[in-house]
Order: C-alpha cells, then sequence, then structure tokens
C-alpha cells in the first residue's frame, strides 16, 4: 500500500497538467466559436476573470482564512503585475490573435512558451533552473526545449499535403470551393502576420507570469487559493479599465444564454480558477519549466478537436510537427526527473552525515579509530554522488 501510494503521489503532477491540457484545449475550440460570432475579447476577459473570482473566492475564504500573509507594498505589486501579465496581456493578446488565427496554429505559437520560460528563468532567476551543459539531465532539458520549438515552428511553415482522417474524408470533398474561399480569406497573410505577432506578445507574457507566480508562492506557500482570488480579482479590475478605453459601445457588454456564456463560464471556472490553482501547487513542487512542459499536448488534443467541431482541416506539417515537439516534450520531462532524483540524493547526504556523527558521540570516544573509518565510509558510501557546485 505504502508503495502504491507513493507512486500516486508521483503521478499526481502529471497527471494534474495532462488533465489542464484537456481544458484549455476545451477554451480554445469554445472561445474561438465566440469571438467568430461577435464578442468583444475584452469583454470576455472581463467576464472570464469575474466569474472565476467569484467561483473560487469562498475557497480561499472558508479554507485559508487563518493566518493570511500580510499584504506589504512589494506583495500588492506582485498581485498587481500577475493580474496584468496573466488576465490583461496574455489572455488579450491570446484571444486577438486566436481570432485572426486558427485554434491550432495559436496553441502551436504557444508551445514557444516551454523554452521561452526556461530561459527567463535562467536570466531574471538564476537560482530557480540549473544549467550545466556537461550533465546530460541538463542537455536534455536544453535540448528538448529547442526540440518542442523546433516542432512549434515546423506547424507553422510548413503544411504539407492535406491529410484525410476518417471523419473528415466526407466533409472535406463535399464542402465546395465556397468553403476554401472563405478560409482564404479567414487566414489572409495580412491577419496571419499580425495574429503570430499578438501570440508571440501573448506567449512571452504567460512566461513571465510562471517566473512571477513562483516568487509570489513563497508568500502564499499555504495560501495558493488566496492568491489565486487576488490575482482574478485584480486582473478582472485592470480588463474592465482596458475594455472602457478600448469598447465605447456600451451593447458589447450584452450577454445572454448563449456561446458566449459558455465561453465566459468555461474559461472562468477551469481555465483561469482551476487552472492558476493547479499550476501553483505543481510550480511549488516541481519548478515552472515542468508546468510549462505540457503546452504541446494542448496543440495536439485542439487539432484533433478542432477537426471534428470546426472542421479544421489536418495537414501533413502538422502531424510532424506535433510528433517532434512530443519527443521534445519528454525529453524536457526526462531531465527534469533526473534532476529531482539527484536533487533528492544531495538532500539526503547531510542526513546520513549528521546520523552518523550523532552515533559517533553517543559511544562516549570508545574506539576512535574505527569510529573515523565508518564516518568515511557513510561519507563514500551514496552511490555516484554528483559533485555539489552553487548554482
Amino acid at each position: 500500500m505504502k508503495s502504491g501510494g507513493s507512486f500516486f503521489n508521483t503521478c499526481k503532477p502529471y497527471i494534474a497538467m495532462i488533465s489542464l491540457q484537456f481544458g484549455y484545449a476545451g477554451m480554445n475550440i469554445i472561445t474561438k466559436i465566440s469571438l467568430n460570432g461577435g464578442m468583444s475579447h475584452y469583454v470576455l476577459v472581463v467576464y472570464r476573470h469575474a466569474i472565476a473570482t467569484a467561483v473560487i473566492a469562498p475557497f480561499a475564504f472558508f479554507f485559508e482564512r487563518k493566518a493570511q500573509p500580510k499584504i506589504t507594498f512589494p506583495v500588492f505589486m506582485q498581485i498587481f503585475i500577475l493580474g496584468l501579465l496573466g488576465p490583461v496581456i496574455d489572455q488579450n493578446f491570446y484571444y486577438a490573435g486566436l481570432k485572426l488565427t486558427s485554434p491550432t496554429f495559436s496553441c502551436a505559437m504557444s508551445n514557444m512558451l516551454p523554452a521561452m520560460t526556461f530561459v527567463m528563468a535562467i536570466i531574471f532567476r538564476p537560482g530557480m533552473e540549473k544549467v550545466n551543459i556537461k550533465k546530460v539531465i541538463y542537455q536534455a532539458k536544453v535540448v528538448g526545449t529547442v526540440i518542442t520549438v523546433a516542432g512549434a515552428m515546423l506547424m507553422t511553415l510548413y503544411k504539407g499535403p492535406l491529410v484525410e482522417m476518417v471523419w473528415t474524408a466526407h466533409r472535406h470533398s463535399t464542402s465546395g470551393s465556397s468553403s476554401s474561399d472563405d478560409t482564404s480569406k479567414d487566414s489572409s497573410d495580412r491577419d496571419w502576420f499580425i495574429g503570430c505577432i499578438l501570440l508571440i506578445i501573448a506567449t512571452l507574457a504567460w512566461a513571465s507570469l510562471f517566473i512571477l507566480q513562483k516568487a509570489a508562492l513563497k508568500t502564499y506557500s499555504d495560501h495558493q487559493l488566496s492568491l489565486t482570488t487576488m490575482v482574478c480579482g485584480m486582473g478582472t479590475l485592470q480588463a474592465i479599465a482596458v475594455t472602457f478605453v478600448m469598447e465605447h459601445n456600451p451593447s458589447v457588454w450584452t450577454i445572454g444564454w448563449d456561446m458566449n456564456l459558455l465561453a465566459a463560464a468555461y474559461a472562468g471556472i477551469v481555465t483561469s480558477s482551476i487552472s492558476y490553482y493547479v499550476q501553483g501547487l505543481v510550480m511549488k513542487t516541481k519548478g515552472p519549466v515542468f508546468a510549462t512542459a505540457f503546452s504541446p499536448l494542448m496543440m495536439i488534443i485542439v487539432a484533433v478537436m478542432g477537426s471534428f467541431i470546426l472542421a479544421e482541416k489536418i495537414y501533413l506539417g502538422g502531424m510532424i510537427g506535433s510528433a517532434i515537439i512530443v519527443v521534445g516534450l519528454y525529453s524536457v520531462l526526462w531531465g527534469k526527473y533526473k534532476e529531482d532524483q539527484e536533487n533528492k540524493l544531495l538532500e539526503e547526504i547531510p542526513e546520513v552525515i549528521k546520523a552518523n556523527n550523532n552515533n559517533n558521540n553517543s559511544n562516549n570516544g570508545i574506539g576512535n579509530v574505527e569510529e573515523e573509518k565508518t564516518a568515511a565510509v557513510a561519507i563514500d558510501l551514496p552511490i555516484f554522488t554528483p559533485p555539489i557546485k552553487p548554482t
């Protein structure tokens, strides 16, 4: 039973992040339908995070109301910037890019996230991620990140021939020329270029959010729900201000029992409140690179769902790129797994030495020569102990 429980605890971060990718995939499909229907992405961001705040605030109040960290000015600024990076910059630019491109393409562009997060973690917070290029585990992380980005870029730059799926062959063969004209119009070169720029900016903001959230979790290590509530609430206020500046027609705020409400509710509950909280828990133990390394899976899920629901066409380049991304994904995860094992081993070594010294002191000085030999053995015994280098 103990080994089974240990195995489940080891798998929990992986299960959590994979589940989030399915949630994100659903958000991309539903949001694309809503944006195509004419909903303003500025208003969608407001409703999304207002719903997220309303959903998660009661849980924060009931479970974390005791021993709340004091909100000092630096803590307030962290929350303010997190709200600006996530709900405002990331979401608005991502939705705008999604509207100009497609769900699959948007997900492909966001697969630069692991590389951006990895690089930014090294540059701006050197202690967060270690890189010793002489070691295989760190080589795997670097190479895996590069492969992931290469696969995403291949999907973007190379379409290749159309791949007929069993469930889409009939649809494509009977779609007619008007469908081709609509597709050509929607994916004009100008809109495509602008969409790319917007998605890149959104990805940069998302990577910055991961880095800063890791720092904020040091203050709110036992109050992740409270942190999520404050970030969503702050983001809602900021998004309202941005919407008043960008949207001057009061009718854009109108929402009914339709796809627009579903998009806001789904995004607010699943991909804001739940995802922010789960990401915080995972990053607390695994770090931001581990959390972002799962994002390529979302693209594969969206590509399949999009072909079913939105009649998106799947091309050979997309399939090859997806396969390459999966290779890069597991290269990064393998490196992170081995790095965690190494860190655990390094943490156990001082405990072994300390326990051995305590046993030696309890012998009242008898057999000092033998004790010194035993101490030396205690230090040398840990298998292939890696050298301890400053991070």
